[in-house]
């Protein structure tokens, strides 16, 4: 039988930037449930919320300073619970991000520990003198507690300490946590760098043009044990799934972290197809290469039986504008590409409208935490402004967190206050609420693509086949016995010619055009049935 969350599209959203129900700025769960009936018109099932715990806000909620309450800023427990309710009572399940790599410097039991206070002394990492390890945000990764007399570790903001896994208290404090929120009804967890919880040792790591150290902790066989432990105890006394943000992660190590039989992930998100602009990160970009992106989505289609598939996320700039020309007709055609692959496909908030990147102008309008960090960096290094401020605009996360675009009225219709983010000035045509009443919208498109393959048993269970794959289109088979739902993509704005045969179901310009011929950034399916 197949696993309910292979059956249904995920769809992430980013609290502060979706909707603003009391005007002051900033997203909050009220304003989520008031877009519940939007979000089931959607036709996904799984809503995945980005932190809404109480949190300092040094890294947008990531840093967590209490795992078992809600930001005021976002709202109450008490909203919580009815957020969890109302969206079972429309079949809509939630998932939560699970952030236990670290904690906030404000959490109580970091607090407790620089003040060696048992049974929280050794919960963090703490040493007399720091190692050689770079970290996530860029520069070292140890910063001195005068209250302790140490240095502690974290891999990313110094606000954003690592816990220390070696010590059973603290896996038994996180799995308090899980089943907390598990207990109050959540259907699982997106679990934040799941991959770095063990660290094998604080010895200095070889050094590297990045994350010095890495060795050290990436998918270390202390993670493969704790994750089982988490399986085994908490995760099976629940009908849930955990999806793992895996960082630098081969298929080899995916489908060890995956497989059932050794009880640990659901899922895993892979990073290799986000390389296909840049050098191994963001910041060293280059020219984006759909025969680079093809051939990297095809890899992890046949190494692992099934995938977490998605093209953008909070951490990622906007597909669109990142491997399209930012039209219409480039989000449609990534968005087929993104429902049509095997595995469970993952939509950020806004990209079923095709909102493209941040339009900012300065980089005083930056609030990322990573990418004020990285700017300082470069700017020691020589960059000047002129190239920093067009590596952000290409790169920065707030390009993903532009707050959502719902009319096209003043602030898009996200708050009636001053947003925390500045709204793209797009929003007069890129909105839902424009987008509701035209029939040839990004946001009409996803629907019927998605509603397509919520009937289609082919999509959801078939196997994968790349029939052809050139610089700029791709072409794949979804088979199911003896049905197949052909896919082919073009990924340029120039026409190209393929053969297409079968029965044209559904196209980005009208089956009705349907020839050998695919324009700029079309995209069809076609059905070949059994005789």
């Amino acid at each position: 039988m197949q696993n309910w969350w292979k059956e249904q599209a995920v769809y992430q959203i980013y609290p502060m930037s979706f909707c603003d129900s009391n005007g002051d700025g900033m997203g909050d769960i009220s304003g989520i449930i008031s877009k519940l009936p939007y979000l089931k018109s959607l036709g996904v099932g799984i809503l995945w919320l980005s932190p809404v715990y109480r949190s300092p806000g040094e890294d947008n909620g990531y840093d967590i300073s209490d795992y078992c309450d809600i930001d005021p800023k976002f709202g109450t427990l008490q909203d919580m619970d009815e957020l969890i309710q109302k969206a079972d009572a429309l079949g809509l399940r939630i998932v939560m991000d699970l952030v236990i790599n670290h904690t906030s410097t404000a959490h109580a039991w970091f607090q407790k520990s620089r003040r060696r206070e048992a049974p929280y002394t050794d919960f963090y990492l703490w040493r007399d003198k720091p190692n050689n390890w770079t970290g996530f945000f860029g520069g070292g990764c140890w910063t001195f507690d005068e209250v302790r007399g140490q240095y502690y570790l974290h891999l990313f903001s110094p606000g954003q300490p690592d816990l220390n896994y070696k010590n059973p208290a603290v896996i038994q404090a996180v799995e308090q946590v899980m089943d907390f929120w598990l207990a109050r009804g959540v259907s699982g967890f997106r679990c934040d760098v799941i991959n770095l919880l063990w660290k094998d040792s604080l010895k200095n790591g070889f050094p590297k043009f990045i994350l010095t150290g890495s060795e050290r902790y990436i998918t270390r066989p202390g993670c493969h044990g704790l994750l089982q432990r988490f399986r085994r105890e908490v995760l099976n006394k629940y009908d849930c799934f955990t999806v793992g943000e895996t960082v630098f992660v081969s298929p080899r190590q995916a489908r060890a972290l995956t497989d059932p039989n050794r009880g640990e992930l659901d899922m895993v998100f892979s990073f290799e197809h986000m390389n296909a602009d840049c050098f191994f990160i963001k910041w060293l970009p280059r020219r984006f290469s759909p025969r680079r992106f093809f051939k990297s989505l095809m890899k992890w289609q046949k190494k692992l039986p099934w995938n977490a598939v998605y093209f953008e996320n909070h951490d990622q700039p906007r597909s669109v504008s990142r491997f399209g020309d930012g039209s219409p007709a480039a989000a449609k055609a990534i968005l087929t590409l993104l429902l049509t692959l095997r595995g469970t496909p993952f939509v950020y908030q806004g990209e079923e409208l095709g909102m493209t990147n941040f339009d900012f102008s300065s980089l005083d309008q930056i609030q990322d935490v990573e990418s004020k960090n990285v700017c300082r960096i470069l700017k020691k290094l020589g960059l000047t402004d002129r190239r920093l401020f067009a590596l952000m605009k290409r790169a920065s996360r707030d390009n993903a967190r532009t707050p959502m675009q719902w009319t096209p009225g003043p602030q898009a219709g996200f708050t009636t206050g001053t947003p925390w983010l500045k709204v793209n000035d797009n929003h007069a045509a890129i909105n839902a609420e424009t987008e509701e009443g035209d029939p040839g919208s990004v946001l009409n498109w996803f629907r019927a693509l998605l509603s397509y393959r919520n009937g289609s048993d082919v999509l959801k269970q078939g196997r994968i086949r790349l029939i052809s794959r050139e610089k700029s289109w791709i072409k794949i088979e979804r088979r199911l016995g003896e049905r197949k739902v052909i896919v082919a993509v073009n990924w340029s704005p120039r026409p190209v010619r393929l053969p297409l045969v079968g029965h044209p179901v559904l196209s980005t310009h009208g089956t009705e055009t349907l020839d050998c011929r695919l324009l700029p950034y079309e995209a069809v399916l076609l059905e070949e049935m059994p005789l």
